[in-house]
């Protein structure tokens, strides 16, 4: 069984329909807005916030995959310790739960803000170093501290990798997220 984290957001929610598409049973936990409904006996549905820390451990039972997508993405300095909050300590909690339960293997969908700012005349890829220097947002360091927690876990043995996509489009909620620039468009 795989579970999603985030499964109500708008990479989540598409994951899930991939994943029953192909025959997968799944476990999805969402925090406040329960998901849409499925007409499939493979998904489970279970309220839980990523800082819950007992919720996580129950969630994890019976798992064999985690595909760690909840977060928040937010430019709004107001939001700022939230996002800390959640991105940050709500992964720890994720890889802690994932080692304990000894999940198999374990996806983290980071962002390419995690990676650092364009320095001149170098592209971003996967072999760059983070650096303060580079004005990063605070939605990029704190994707770049998440990551930390998930080098950590498989520095003590978890079997994980990270994906960091530039931009996540697609249908869904236009008036939050990445979907967001269709609106200010």
């Amino acid at each position: 069984m795989i579970l999603v984290t985030g499964g109500a957001g708008l990479l989540g929610k598409e994951l899930i329909v991939q994943l029953l598409a192909a025959g997968k049973q799944v476990r999805a936990i969402y925090n406040k807005t329960p998901l849409v409904d499925f007409e499939d006996n493979n998904i489970e549905q279970l309220p839980c916030n990523i800082l819950d820390v007992v919720g996580l451990e129950e969630a994890m039972n019976g798992i064999d995959q985690v595909y760690h997508c909840a977060a928040i993405v937010t430019f709004n300095p107001r939001r700022k310790q939230e996002m800390f909050k959640i991105n940050i300590e709500g992964t720890a909690n994720v890889v802690n739960a994932a080692l304990d339960a000894g999940i198999k293997k374990m996806i983290y969908v980071s962002s390419v803000a995690a990676l650092g700012r364009i320095r001149e005349d170098a592209p971003i890829n996967e072999t760059m170093n983070w650096t303060e220097e580079t004005s990063n947002s605070s939605y990029g360091q704190s994707k770049y501290l998440a990551e930390m927690q998930v080098w950590r876990g498989i520095g003590e043995g978890l079997n994980a990798v990270m994906v960091n996509p530039v931009i996540i489009l697609g249908a869904g909620d236009w008036q939050g997220g990445s979907s967001q620039i269709f609106k200010n468009a």
